[in-house]
């Protein structure tokens, strides 16, 4: 289905005042290919969108947005794990939840990350310890040009720190059908990070783990139905041990962790309190006064508005730390993806 000169604002949760020329609804690979062949027809740029929370559009979009509402969920049991096969249109929340009332635990730490399932190995979704790789089984992509679909094993997906194929080889002619999970049976909690390190290892449940990663993230991040946000708007960033150990000697209570390759991952959200920057404002878009890596759209904020303020918040860090953030969220072009480092810098 297909609408003309559609407004995108229900479909991206920054709930900016954005267009389209056309939108199609696609709940089969089937509804996909077509919604893709009706845009190269008219010789038009196309989008795949699940809920949009993880883009900024930076004005109207000269194309067709296809949003990817496959559903299914089906289990199979094995004597060490489950396997779970998910729609990529799948309500990715709803999912951790609908898993834990099955009985089947490893998806609690992942609870309340906005998106549907088919974006979670696109930014290789990861919260408080846990990342998508770690339990990803295989991935089912539609290549647009050939209408086959394949499946890639953990290996192939190329999984980084919200990384993935799909942001790279992967991007432009193939779209995410459905994702395969394998959950361990012999379950063991993640508690390293957050209110997390306070649970009791001996007598937690994995209800108890998804209940504080909920109260975590809704007392520090807004409801994108209320305030329109992407969640964190940066990456994490990567920094060398050389580097880290100058800022620790001017921080030492920066927030840092050491990661297996020698780099230390610090917080951006630290970073940008550090710089003083919660409530901080550029038109109608604002840094949140919770959490410091949400940008909002406070009042009816232009991406304009929202660039502007990504470009101050990485320009006012970057002089302070000589850390220079990137976003995580996608830019999108009127003819498509854009490079979100180049556009603030």
């Amino acid at each position: 289905m297909s609408s003309p000169h559609t407004s995108l604002k229900v479909f991206n949760t920054l709930g900016l005042e954005v267009s389209a020329q056309a939108l199609y609804i696609a709940d089969t690979p089937e509804a996909i290919m077509s919604a893709w062949q009706a845009t190269q027809q008219a010789n038009q740029p196309f989008i795949v969108l699940g809920e949009g929370s993880n883009v900024l559009f930076l004005g109207d979009f000269d194309g067709g947005v296809i949003i990817n509402a496959i559903k299914g969920i089906s289990l199979e049991e094995e004597a060490e794990s489950w396997h779970l096969h998910i729609g990529a249109g799948e309500n990715w929340h709803e999912l951790v939840e609908h898993t834990l009332k099955k009985g089947i635990t490893g998806l609690e730490n992942l609870a309340l990350i906005p998106g549907k399932a088919g974006s979670a190995p696109i930014q290789n979704i990861g919260a408080y310890g846990v990342e998508f790789k770690d339990i990803c089984h295989y991935v089912d992509v539609l290549h647009l040009p050939t209408q086959k679909i394949s499946r890639l094993d953990r290996e192939a997906c190329q999984f980084g720190y919200r990384d993935s194929i799909f942001k790279h080889e992967m991007k432009d002619n193939h779209v995410i059908v459905a994702v395969g999970l394998r959950l361990a049976k012999q379950w063991k909690p993640v508690l390293n990070y957050g209110d997390l390190a306070k649970l009791n290892p001996a007598t937690v449940c994995a209800w108890d783990v998804f209940n504080a990663v909920c109260q975590m993230r809704q007392s520090k991040l807004p409801d994108p139905r209320v305030t329109g946000n992407v969640g964190s708007f940066f990456k994490n960033p990567l920094i060398t041990l050389e580097l880290a150990n100058e800022l620790l000697e001017a921080w030492p209570g920066m927030p840092h962790y050491p990661q297996a390759n020698g780099d230390v991952k610090l917080a951006a959200g630290w970073l940008i309190d550090q710089c003083h920057l919660k409530g901080y404002q550029v038109g109608g878009a604002a840094v949140h006064r919770q959490q410091a890596l949400v940008l909002i759209n406070e009042n009816h904020a232009t991406p304009k508005d929202i660039v502007a303020l990504a470009h101050e918040v990485r320009n006012h860090v970057g002089e302070k730390f000589n850390v220079w953030l990137e976003p995580e969220v996608r830019f999108i072009g009127a003819q498509g993806e854009r490079n979100a480092v180049e556009v603030i810098s």
